[in-house]
Formats: C-alpha cells, sequence, structure tokens
C-alpha cells in the first residue's frame, strides 16, 4: 500500500514576461555585413531617432539596457574592420543601434518551469522561531527548449507552509571569466575519455606547452589547420575540442541583484542547448566549511557533459567538467560530505540502475558500484535519483524516480546505510509520489520528477516538477517513512 502523502497548496508557472537580451546574428555572417552596411549609410540624426524609440520600449525591460547594446556591438564589431571602417571612429548611439540589431529577447521560462531542487539558505537571519529560510532552483525552459537554471527564495514556517519572495520582471545575466590556463595532461585525458581521438588531436596538441591558455588552444588550431583540407569528422573533432575548453568558467553576478533576478544560462558550446536538472547540496568540508554544489548535464544538441557548479554565496559561481569513466552520465547527485575520508556520488551509469561512486577527488570519478536496480512494477523500465541523500540517524534518505508502464514516473524511496551507502537497508516497494489527474497534463505527460529535497519539522519536504510544465511541493512525516521500513522514530 502506498504511503500517505501531504501535497502542499502551492504551483509555481512559467512566466513568459522574465526575460533576457540574447546576442543575435541574424542569417549568418553575410547578413550580418548586410545590415551593417545598412546601418553605416543612415544619417546620424536618423540614428539618434530609432535608437531613441528602441530605448524608449526596451529600457525599462532590461538591467543596463546600453551596456548590452555595447557588449553586443562589440561581438560584430570585425565586420566593420572587414568592410574598412574603424569601430572606434563611429559614434556611441551608432554602435549601440547596431548592438540593437544584434540583440533578442528570450523568455527564459515561456515553455517550462520545473524539475526543482531545494537547499537552506546561506543567510538565516531575521527570522521567526520555526521558519527557515531556502533556496528553490529550477529548470526553466524557453523557445527552442533551451533550460537554464533560475532560483526562488522561500520561507517554511512551523507549519511547513511556504512564503514565497515576491518576483519582478527583470531577469540578470552575470559576467562570464573563462578559464586561463588547461593543463595539457588533464585536457588530453578529457578528450579520450569523450572518445575524441582523431590523429588532428595530437597535431594541436603538439604545438603546445603542458600548460596553455584558450587563446594558445586556438592560435595552435589555426597553424595546424590552415593549409590542409580538413575532412568533416576532424572538423567535429576541431569543435569538440574548442566545445571542451570552453565548458571551463566562473559566473560573477552584481551584488545589487535580488536572488529571483538571477539566471544561469548556457555560457558555452558544452551546454548551448540546455543546462537540465541541477541537483544542488549543502556540502560541509573536513573542516566544517559550506560549500554549495551543483552537478548539471550539460547539453550542446549531440553530445551531454556532466558538470559541476560551486558556490558560497549564489554570486559567484564556479562551472567545471566532471572527469571519469564513470562520469559520463545524466543525474549524478553528490553526498552532503565525505565518507570515510571519500567524496560519494550517485549515479545512473547505465540509464537503468542506480550506482555509488567513491572518489580522492571531486571532478574524478572512475569506479561505480552497483546499488539498485528496478524490483517493482512502477519502475520495471528504469530507475534513477531524485537529488542528493539526506542523513538521518537511521541513514542517507534517497528519493528515487521509477519509471513503469505508459512512461509514468514515480518517487519512490530508499534508505542506504551511513558508512556504506552501496549497502541497501531499504528499498520502499510502493511509490510515495504518483502523478494525478491534475499533474498528469504537460510538455511530457504522466511525470513528477524532482531534483532535491530537504527536512524540515521532522518532515520530509519534496519539491517536484509536473509532467515537464510546472512545480509544485509535498510533504511527507519522517515517522511514517521510518514506520513503513519497520525502523525506530528519527530524532534528527
Amino acid at each position: 500500500m502506498s504511503i500517505a502523502i501531504r501535497r502542499l497548496n502551492v504551483t509555481l508557472y512559467p512566466d513568459p514576461k522574465r526575460i533576457i537580451a540574447r546576442f543575435y546574428l541574424p542569417g549568418g555572417e553575410d547578413r550580418g555585413r548586410f545590415i551593417i552596411q545598412k546601418i553605416m549609410k543612415l544619417p546620424e540624426e536618423e540614428i539618434q531617432a530609432i535608437l531613441k524609440r528602441v530605448l524608449g520600449s526596451y529600457a525599462n525591460r532590461h538591467r543596463n539596457i546600453n551596456s548590452i547594446f555595447e557588449n553586443h556591438f562589440k561581438n560584430v564589431s570585425r565586420f566593420l574592420n572587414e568592410l574598412g571602417t574603424d569601430p572606434e571612429t563611429i559614434s556611441q548611439e551608432r554602435r549601440r543601434l547596431i548592438g540593437a540589431y544584434f540583440t533578442h529577447e528570450y523568455s527564459i521560462e515561456s515553455a517550462a518551469f520545473f524539475n526543482p531542487s531545494v537547499i537552506e539558505d546561506p543567510d538565516q537571519t531575521h527570522l521567526e522561531a520555526g521558519q527557515k529560510r531556502l533556496i528553490v532552483s529550477f529548470r526553466a525552459t524557453g523557445e527552442g527548449h533551451i533550460s537554464s537554471i533560475v532560483f526562488r527564495s522561500v520561507i517554511i514556517d512551523q507549519q511547513n507552509e511556504l512564503s514565497f519572495q515576491r518576483t519582478n520582471d527583470l531577469v540578470e545575466q552575470p559576467e562570464t571569466i573563462r578559464m586561463a590556463i588547461f593543463n595539457k595532461k588533464k585536457y588530453i585525458t578529457k578528450l579520450d575519455e569523450l572518445d575524441i581521438h582523431k590523429d588532428i588531436v595530437d597535431l594541436i596538441m603538439n604545438g603546445l606547452s603542458d600548460e596553455f591558455s584558450y587563446k594558445e588552444l586556438n592560435d595552435s588550431i589555426h597553424n595546424c589547420v590552415k593549409d590542409l583540407n580538413l575532412s568533416l569528422s576532424k572538423k567535429n573533432v576541431i569543435k569538440s575540442m574548442i566545445w571542451l575548453a570552453d565548458a571551463y568558467y566562473d559566473t560573477n553576478f552584481s551584488l545589487d541583484t535580488a536572488l529571483t533576478e538571477r539566471v544561469i544560462f548556457p555560457a558555452s558550446e558544452s551546454e548551448k542547448n540546455g543546462i537540465e536538472d541541477a541537483r544542488f547540496v549543502k556540502f560541509a568540508d573536513d573542516s566544517g566549511e559550506i560549500i554549495y554544489y551543483a552537478t548539471y548535464t550539460a547539453y550542446n544538441g549531440f553530445a551531454t557533459m556532466s558538470k559541476l557548479l560551486e558556490t558560497r554565496d549564489f554570486y559567484h559561481f564556479t562551472t567545471r567538467p566532471l572527469h571519469g569513466k564513470s562520469a559520463n552520465s545524466k543525474g549524478m547527485a553528490l553526498f552532503p560530505r565525505k565518507i570515510r575520508g571519500q567524496y560519494v556520488m550517485v549515479s545512473r551509469i547505465d540509464g537503468f540502475c542506480n550506482y555509488i561512486m567513491y572518489s580522492d577527488n571531486l571532478t574524478n570519478w572512475q569506479e561505480e558500484t552497483k546499488i539498485e536496480e528496478p524490483q517493482s512494477p512502477w519502475e520495471f523500465i528504469q530507475i534513477g535519483n531524485c537529488g542528493s541523500p539526506i542523513e538521518t540517524e537511521h541513514g542517507w534518505l534517497l528519493l528515487t524516480h521509477g519509471v513503469g508502464a505508459m512512461r509514468e514516473y514515480c518517487l519512490g524511496i530508499s534508505l542506504l546505510d551511513l558508512e556504506h551507502p552501496e549497502k541497501v537497508i531499504c528499498q520502499l516497494e510502493d511509490p510515495i509520489l504518483i502523478p494525478n489527474q491534475t499533474e498528469r497534463e504537460g510538455y511530457v505527460p504522466n511525470v513528477v520528477y524532482s531534483c532535491g529535497s530537504i527536512i524540515h519539522n521532522n518532515d520530509l519536504i519534496i519539491p517536484y516538477g509536473l509532467s515537464d510544465s510546472a512545480s509544485s511541493f509535498a510533504a511527507l512525516p519522517l515517522d511514517l517513512i521510518f514506520e513503513k521500513m519497520n525502523l525506530g522514530r528519527d530524532k534528527s
């Protein structure tokens, strides 16, 4: 018999008014040159009039829209050089108007707002007794099904009622800083893991030192291929080499942005088609310092890469790929502390079963151990995790998902041993959450899915996506879970 779960009276839907201003190159470079030639022929008075109209229509929809136009102008200023004009000689208004023509608005949540993950906010000040401030991350999806990470701030009280911070329409993208120096040996190892082996790789890498910059990589590529007639497969290898180097970067949000205004939008070639299903965890290192990590899947339209976000304050983030033969899988979730001196990750290496991995290095995962395979009819097609395990006195609570008949996704729970989480203490036979009649319609019907839960007031608080469209929350008393597992009361 299924366990009685309480659905909270909260549903969050996509908001098409939340937009960002993205760089836009319509129709390729030839079209870009054509557009710039047309703008350059306009008299200065007309330039000012058109720019004034654009600013009047769009300035209140974005922070610092003139800075956005200036940055987008820089992306196409090379066309002016090709046309024989020094970009520095044209007026500020003309530069900004050119930037406006190479800008478009993108509604980050227009299609879906789903697969949430919840953690404690670093800031727990100015709260009443029994309250806790939480950060909920969501997978927001817009035009072209491009996914990004967005946040909501929420306070949960003694009765597990949720109060969300008001959001506004302004959305801020962070400053992106590329990794300065690459280690040649590690870079080649990652290429091998991605099965990128063509002889063109050796030719390019031989021209680089043991440590090299992003610019030096691009220079080596240019020098090696400028006189070669490359096959399509070798061109794809070169794209993959740039794609990998582009995967390392830092992002910084302005300190005057509210949490709800920040969006982590794809910033590299490795994730240009989406940042999918971030699983956030509050991690305590050996010294007790708190670091917030999130594993996610980067998708570039033809390949996926497992990546790791790191932050201490949700203003500054470091992004890097996960390495190792066991790291190239979707749905990796980090334990909130080391176990027996090692980092621990739960994953689904084969897309079918749950695995545990141990590593001395947070970003390198080489070995895995299967811990669960589908057992019950509701999960015969596949199982996987729904976020990082949660520590209790009885063991690690692992929220799982299972796929059954009609590709219906349900949520379940397993309990893992505290010191040896490769040992499964108990796996509930029945699901705890099944899509009901109000939850089963959406972009992908019949799906409930979560990327991370939290314990509050002795309840398991579960945020979950509704059929890849919207999000809601549910609460389940720990006592009921452990009673179902024939265990005693949890006192944590």
